[in-house]
């Protein structure tokens, strides 16, 4: 009886789908020719004083209106991709072991599909970006030599080609997955084939470029996120899902964040390119008020759907009304879509740039003059991506500490001191008058690398976020489909948690980037691009979090590293970083001194003192969180034998000393033999 009870149960809880893939096929593809639709639309709007104002060959009807079609149809499907993933990961469960179910199955394969069509597309769009900057024909543009050499001088068709790379690396990565895991790796590369673009086009240059291409990220991440997620729990609705009421649900908080993210992104960007004044009168402007319109119309048919048709869901067993209204909203998202692809194309209105410098137009802002101390604590410029970050994960830590206290439980000061500091100094050195300088001053660089890398990741290691997030959190409970709790517990016992943790690996990104990076060559090579800058920050925190948690963590980890290995992990990176800065002092030439020379600040002449005081910093400061680090470790070993005396002591008491007793008669044995 139980072998026959335990398949059927099992069983009951598989999802069930009656898919209508012609049905779902042609929705989908409908709603990409919509955006491509609009999207020419917008272009013929725009198209004759684009080319007025660019000075270039009109290059053909086929290339000026074939390029934004191919451009909508593509971003389409990389939004499809995106929450086709997301969907397949989060909002439907997979399997008691680790395959997904139907619904995610069907989901990573219209995933798969979709990314491929999205690197076709990218693909496709380096020729017409070709002829779009030369003028020439399409039929000229897309010869190889031709194609080659525009790859070389065009930034357009580099972007398009990285690309077509990221997009198809995610659609094999989702036609060969049935688990759960790799789910995580099509989201990641599914987000990377965005950011080409997002590093390209009107916010990437000109003054304020720095907060227009970080608030650029934020809109198309939230956007495409929010369109495909979209699309995902219509087409599962579609197909009476057996999971349609909780994916609908978990994609309504998702969609929340997204409106919110999207909102605000889209008018810090556009306060940045559009002059007030140009809303009404510019074309530019005025497409920026209608996507404005289109977004606030999606917001209130969001708002609705929360209101009435997830409760209706739950009550009614066929989700016709959701559908109903969920297509709707897909078709509206897909014309704002396309809308933003045209405005996209639509050059913004003209501004004076002789009155740019050469240091606002390479960092995007000008500095006031050298830095002393009350500037660098006075002269703040928000950080839209690292400055938000450590705001979110302060607000989010302090929900779960009272979290904890509601429920009665005890969490330790010690660590919410540690995680908010830890967030302080994020926060600080990207957002304060470090942040500003960083980008001209090597020295200034220099001092926020080593906060990033070194007192930050090691403070909100101490926080023991992970163990805060599992205690407050709850359990989905025997049978339930597995909600964030659980997700955090198969992401740090995964292979990559696992491998990234093993203490060779940790210590190499740690202290060998230190040397890849700026005597390697790579630093002179990327300093330019606003680009390298966030993903150098973001290699620090990461590669300096995963070091410290392996060596100081609270937290459970993949790997269990005894205190001596711990001990030796430390003392073996302490000479290797010191090294580092003192090579760095001992360079005869200035890092990156092209780069710096073109900031024209009539201030820092003196490059290679800079450098050097930057060498001296990296020397200096990077010995006081290791020192914290052994004091930490210290205190954590202390703290173990005294967990195990009293284990011991415990166990003595249950048996009334046995082992002490056995101990002592074999003592007195060995006397009477001797």
């Amino acid at each position: 009886m139980t072998r026959t009870s335990t398949p059927a149960s099992a069983e009951q809880h598989r999802d069930a789908m009656n898919e209508p893939r012609g049905v779902v096929t042609a929705i989908l593809w409908a709603s990409g020719w919509l955006a491509a639709i609009v999207a020419v639309a917008v272009t013929a709007i725009s198209a004759a004083s684009a080319l007025r104002l660019t000075g270039v060959p009109d290059p053909g009807p086929l290339t000026t209106y074939g390029a934004p079609a191919l451009t909508a149809i593509g971003e389409f499907a990389a939004a499809i991709a995106l929450g086709s993933a997301v969907f397949a990961a989060f909002f439907v469960p997979p399997q008691a072991s680790g395959v997904l179910d139907v619904g995610g199955y069907r989901a990573i394969r219209i995933a798969a599909a979709s990314a491929l069509t999205w690197s076709v597309s990218a693909l496709l769009s380096m020729p017409f970006s070709a002829s779009e900057v030369s003028g020439a024909p399409l039929a000229e543009a897309i010869r190889p030599a031709n194609l080659l050499t525009a790859y070389g001088q065009v930034a357009e068709v580099r972007t398009w080609f990285w690309t077509a790379v990221f997009a198809l690396v995610a659609a094999i990565i989702a036609r060969m997955t049935l688990h759960w895991g790799p789910t995580i790796a099509v989201i990641a590369f599914s987000v990377f084939s965005l950011m080409p673009s997002a590093l390209a086009g009107h916010s990437s240059s000109g003054g304020n470029h720095d907060v227009a291409t970080n608030s650029l990220i934020l809109h198309i991440i939230g956007a495409t996120l929010w369109l495909g997620g979209l699309a995902a729990v219509v087409v599962y609705a579609l197909a009476d899902g057996r999971w349609r009421a909780l994916a609908v649900r978990r994609f309504s908080r998702v969609a929340f964040w997204c409106i919110l993210v999207v909102g605000a992104s889209g008018v810090v960007n556009a306060l940045v390119r559009v002059p007030l004044g140009d809303l009404f009168t510019d074309t530019y402007g005025r497409l920026v008020v209608a996507k404005v319109v289109a977004l606030v119309v999606l917001g209130g048919l969001g708002a609705w759907h929360r209101r009435v048709t997830i409760a209706q869901l739950d009550a009614d067993d066929k989700p016709s009304l959701f559908v109903r209204f969920g297509l709707v909203e897909l078709a509206v998202f897909a014309a704002t879509f396309g809308l933003a692809v045209g405005l996209s194309r639509t050059p913004p209105p003209l501004v004076d740039t002789t009155q740019i410098s050469a240091t606002e137009n390479a960092i995007g802002y000008d500095l006031d003059g050298p830095p002393t101390f009350v500037r660098l604590l006075t002269e703040w410029r928000f950080d839209l991506i690292f400055g938000l970050a450590a705001i979110v994960l302060a607000v989010v830590y302090l929900r779960g500490v009272i979290r904890l206290r509601r429920r009665g439980d005890a969490w330790p000061v010690g660590r919410t001191v540690a995680w908010l500091l830890g967030c302080l100094l994020l926060l600080l050195a990207t957002s304060s008058g470090l942040g500003r300088y960083a980008p001209a001053m090597f020295s200034i660089h220099m001092i926020a690398h080593m906060l990033l890398s070194m007192m930050v990741p090691v403070l909100l290691v101490l926080g023991g976020p992970v163990t805060l997030a599992l205690r407050a959190l709850p359990p989905a409970g025997r049978g339930n489909p597995p909600g964030p709790r659980e997700w955090i517990q198969l992401g740090v016992h995964s292979a990559p948690s696992r491998i990234l943790t093993h203490p060779l690996i940790a210590a190499v990104m740690f202290v060998g980037s230190f040397y890849v990076l700026y005597l390697g060559g790579l630093y002179e090579s990327v300093v330019q691009y606003h680009a390298a800058h966030l993903l150098m920050n973001l290699h620090f925190l990461i590669s300096g979090y995963i070091f410290y948690w392996l060596v100081i963590g609270i937290d459970p980890a993949p790997r269990q590293v005894s205190p001596v290995a711990k001990l030796g992990l430390v003392m073996a990176s302490i000479p290797f970083h010191a090294f580092f800065g003192i090579a760095l002092m001992m360079t005869t030439a200035v890092i990156a001194e092209t780069y710096y020379r073109g900031l024209n600040l009539p201030w820092n002449y003196g490059l290679f003192d800079d450098q050097r005081v930057g060498g001296g910093i990296a020397w200096a400061a990077g010995e006081i969180p290791l020192v914290v680090v052994l004091l930490a470790l210290f205190v954590q070993w202390q703290r173990s034998d005294t967990k195990q005396a009293r284990r011991f002591d415990r166990n003595a008491d249950r048996d009334h000393d046995a082992d002490l007793g056995s101990y002592n008669e074999m003592l007195k044995e060995l006397n009477k033999r001797g």
